[in-house]
Parts: structure tokens; sequence; C-alpha cells
């Protein structure tokens, strides 16, 4: 495969987070994106700009959203530099624009990434030098235009990055408790989990707030990135302003109060002001009833519902005699939670074995780096038979 370039309809992948790659292309399946296929964290579609510009604001699951404008083979340092030499950078960027290179290597003929980008960097920059006498300027923090290299085995593929900052960055989350769960993390969740949007939802480890926040969004049908105002799209030279903004005035970002059903509270009071300053900043406070409280406390007014926990593993956030913790943890729910279905998300895999529950299901996610497990556990009081009847 030798210098393919893209046409304006293109296949553009979607990363996400291992185990959200289903829930992901179900999204883009509501978008009417076409030729959906699923990867490892990575979910490729075909569309147009308008799409592009839907995608970005809507995915709940994505991080971000890349668009290939070139894939070659190459074995070695020169084919590498040459293909990416050759490439008319001037159609993306100007003189002045700004740009930065990351890499995913995975090759055995080119074992160090970061050289390996370094290298398409001065590929680039060396065309405008002699195209132009002036050269675009490297800003590896806040660029106008970030690319992304990917090389398996001998093919490369360049694409640029229309997300710009990663898409869990929805906007609304300035201020952060110990280890948090990212927001994409978190909508996950609450996707993968089948909470009914009419049921109480709880959350007695709720941090900052997040996992409510993004069920509450969830439920009001407010796409999760239109509180941003920045995305990497808007710097392109094909950018449509008007489409764009046409785009965004048809969404709904308003969520009449009614009755909260989403309740979160936290041992800790700080953590509760910045849940409440969160929800406050995506417009959902008025549907989530937050209170300190030390989660042995927390029983719910309701005969059923839906959990989803996010306890301390000992690891980020150190929790003394974490098994004793899980085993509590365990008791309460038993007491005072039949009747409900609670997911538990966990990296230590030792503590979540005192909970004490039948695990009904068993998905692997990963918090961050930390490999973990998200574990339901229906407690019905009976049989689910007679709890349907």
């Amino acid at each position: 495969m030798v210098n393919e370039k893209f046409s304006s309809q293109n296949t553009f992948s979607a990363k996400t987070i291992f185990g959200f790659e289903e829930i992901l292309a179900d999204e883009l399946k509501l978008l009417n994106a076409a030729n959906i296929k699923t990867g490892n964290r990575v979910v490729t579609f075909q569309g147009d700009n308008k799409l592009l510009y839907k995608a970005n604001i809507e995915l709940r699951t994505a991080l971000r959203i890349l668009k290939p404008i070139l894939s070659f083979e190459a074995a070695n340092e020169k084919q590498l530099y040459k293909n990416i030499y050759d490439h008319e950078w001037e159609n993306l960027l100007t003189l002045t624009s700004t740009f930065a290179i990351d890499n995913t290597v995975n090759s055995k003929f080119f074992k160090h990434g970061k050289y390996a980008s370094l290298l398409c960097k001065d590929a680039i920059v060396d065309r405008f030098r002699k195209k132009f006498n002036r050269r675009p300027s490297i800003d590896p923090k806040n660029p106008d235009l970030r690319f992304q290299l990917h090389i398996s085995d001998k093919i490369c593929t360049m694409f640029i990055d229309s997300s710009g900052e990663s898409l869990y960055k929805r906007g609304y989350r300035i201020e952060k408790g110990i280890a948090p769960l990212n927001e994409v993390m978190a909508a996950g969740m609450v996707m993968l989990s089948g909470w009914n949007l009419n049921e109480p939802l709880y959350d007695f480890f709720c941090g900052s707030g997040t996992i409510l926040i993004e069920a509450a969004l969830i439920a009001g049908k407010i796409p999760p990135n239109i509180f941003r105002n920045n995305f990497g799209f808007m710097k392109w030279k094909d950018f449509d302003n008007k489409l764009y903004d046409s785009i965004v005035s048809e969404y709904n970002t308003k969520l009449s109060s009614g009755e909260t059903h989403l309740f979160g509270s936290d041992i800790a009071e700080e953590n509760i002001k910045i849940a409440k300053n969160n929800a406050a900043r995506a417009k959902v406070n008025k549907v989530i009833d937050f209170k300190t409280a030390d989660f042995q406390n927390v029983k719910p007014e309701y005969k059923r519902g839906c959990a989803i926990l996010n306890p301390p593993y000992d690891l980020r956030i150190k929790q003394d005699k974490i098994e004793d913790f899980y085993s509590r943890i365990g008791d309460h729910l038993k007491k005072n939670f039949t009747g409900f279905k609670v997911w538990i998300l966990s990296g230590n895999k030792d503590a979540i074995k005192k909970i004490g529950l039948r695990t009904s299901k068993k998905l692997t996610l990963f918090n961050g780096p930390i490999e973990s497990k998200f574990h339901l556990y229906e407690l019905y009081e009976g049989s689910k038979k007679q709890i349907n009847n």
C-alpha cells in the first residue's frame, strides 16, 4: 500500500476504553453512521463532516475521533521520511499553524515511537522550508492541529485528531476529587448497567459526582460535549462554521427539575461541594440530590432501583483494612438495598471478594491504567420470577 490518500467521505476512527466498543458502536448507529466496525478500543465508521461534528458533540463513550489522511508501507526511516515529506501538508497546515504528532508504534522496524514521530515532524517542516522558506511551529501542549502516527509492522497511517482535547473533558468538571473517574468511564458504566431512566439511581461513593452527572445528561438527552466550545476540527481549513452552528442550535441543553431520582453521597464534605458545583455547570444540579454521609447511613426510600459504585481500591486512594471495608459494603447492601441491582467497579480483586454477594455478571474495564472488574449484584428477595410478578 503506497501513499493512499483519503476522500472527504471518510472512514473515521473513534477511540474508546476497553470494554466500551459495543456501546460506542450502538451510539454510532443512532447517529446513522455507515459501515460501523469494532476493534480493540476503537470503532471505525464512515460519514461526512456533519456526522463528524455531531459525533464529537454527542458520543458519550468516545475518547477522541481521528480522521486518516495518509497510509503507506515503510520498513525503514528513509521510507517513512519520504512518504511523509511527499504529502501535501500545505492543504492542512498554514505557515502560522502550530502542530504536534503523537504516536502509537508496534513494529520491529520502528522500535522507538518518539523518534518515528520526530522524523515525521522533520519531514513536514522540511517540506515547508523547501516550498515557502518558512515553517509552522511545534506546540506539544496546545497545538492548532494534532496528528497521530500509527505504525503496525510496516503499515504507517497518519491521522488528524478532530477532537483536540480528549472528549472526556466535557467542560463541567473544573474541580476534581482524589482519583476521579473520567467522564467517558462514568458514562460507559451507566450505559452498561442497563439503568432504567425512570428508576432511582444511587452512588454513595460519589466523589466529584461524575457517575450521577453523566446519568442525568443521559436521562435528559443532553449531548455530553454541548458545553465545549473548542474542538480540533475548528482549526481545520475546511471547517464549516455555519454547519456547526446549525447543529448546535438543535440540541436541548435544559433539563426540567421534576422529582429527583438521582442520589449521591460521600463521607467527605469537600467532595460534595465539588459535586454540586460540577452538576451546576452541567445544568443538572436540580435533578441530583447530593449530601454528605457515610455510606452505612445511606438507606433508599424506594423498594427497587439501581446503584453504581466506585469504592476505593486502596491503590490511588488509600483505605485502611480494605477487605473489612468491602465486607461492610456487602453487609450494608444486603440489609438496606434488597430489590436493587448494584454495580461495583473495583481494581482490587481480593477486596471485591469480601462483598459476600453472588455475582450475576462481571465485566473487565480499565479505570485509567488499572484493570478493574465491574460486578453486578442482583439483590432480589426470593426469585427473579417472584419479583417480576
